[in-house]
């Protein structure tokens, strides 16, 4: 998290609205050289006088009200998830220390519960988007990222930084957008996290496209959605995923991918899970076949 990522988001968001998408009348967008919202616009429809809602993007008024923030929301048409971003940066300017955490460890009736899985590959993800573990058919679909070291398993890592993931997810952009997304609001909520300030650091360093994606300030949660994989034994996979917090765990969630009862994709996991359960030499002698 940089010094001012309040200051950019906000600037990033303004400088993506119209003003016809903001409820400015016509002639407010007319004679402009950029299509986004001017400051005094921001203002204005915020309620706020220019002069403060520029030292706000420029990092010079810190800890402003829950009002303001509100009316920030609503004048650039902010949806839930991104107001809640945006009130997870205010507070990360007051000087707000997270709690230390204990190392995250995955409970043994967590693992039964992914071991009893046979059709659904599954993983649980801790606070620090690091894999804590997953089961055998999650490891035979990903197998890079299941022999990852653990501190270095993660699916944002591997989605951004590994070439065999491009292969992999059929849709790789959509995928890594949204990994660079929920990376985002992971940031803002444990701000003084060094574990995905060092993944941050990392990946600005090694990924050609996070950079970029990562300055357009873009926030999104999923808690469910559609994978289009590839995978060399199973072929072509569509599968849907599903994303619970585990109540007894704080900070880890359940990842859990299925296909439709007789689907072609859920037929496939079964060739794969049979796969997985031969002996070595035999699997080696299929996949090279």
């Amino acid at each position: 998290m940089g010094n001012n990522d309040l200051g950019e988001f906000l600037r990033a968001r303004r400088a993506g609205l119209t003003p016809e998408a903001a409820g400015l009348p016509v002639e407010f967008g007319t004679g402009r050289r950029v299509t986004g919202l001017r400051r005094s616009e921001v203002a204005q429809l915020a309620g706020v006088s220019t002069e403060y809602y520029t030292r706000l993007e420029q990092g010079r008024a810190r800890q402003p009200s829950e009002q303001v923030l509100y009316a920030l929301g609503e004048a650039l048409r902010f949806d839930d998830i991104e107001r809640r971003h945006l009130f997870a940066l205010a507070v990360s300017t007051t000087g707000h220390r997270d709690r230390p955490e204990p190392t995250a460890r995955l409970r043994p009736a967590l693992r039964q519960v992914l071991d009893s899985m046979d059709l659904a590959p599954a993983f649980v993800n801790d606070r620090n988007l690091t894999v804590l573990g997953g089961n055998t058919l999650w490891a035979l679909l990903f197998p890079d990222v299941a022999a990852m070291p653990r501190r270095e398993r993660s699916m944002a890592r591997w989605t951004l930084l590994d070439p065999g993931a491009r292969q992999v997810w059929r849709d790789w952009e959509r995928v890594a957008r949204d990994y660079v997304h929920g990376l985002r609001l992971a940031a803002a909520a444990q701000p003084r996290n060094q574990h995905i300030a060092n993944l941050i650091g990392e990946l600005m360093m090694r990924s050609p496209e996070f950079p970029a994606w990562w300055s357009e300030h873009r926030v999104q949660e999923r808690s469910t959605g559609l994978k289009r994989l590839r995978h060399p034994v199973a072929g072509d996979l569509e599968l849907q995923y599903e994303i619970f917090t585990a109540v007894a765990d704080p900070g880890q969630s359940l990842v859990v991918y299925s296909a439709p009862a007789g689907s072609p994709s859920q037929e496939r996991l079964r060739l794969l899970a049979s796969w997985g359960s031969e002996p070595a030499a035999a699997r080696d002698t299929a996949a090279e076949s």
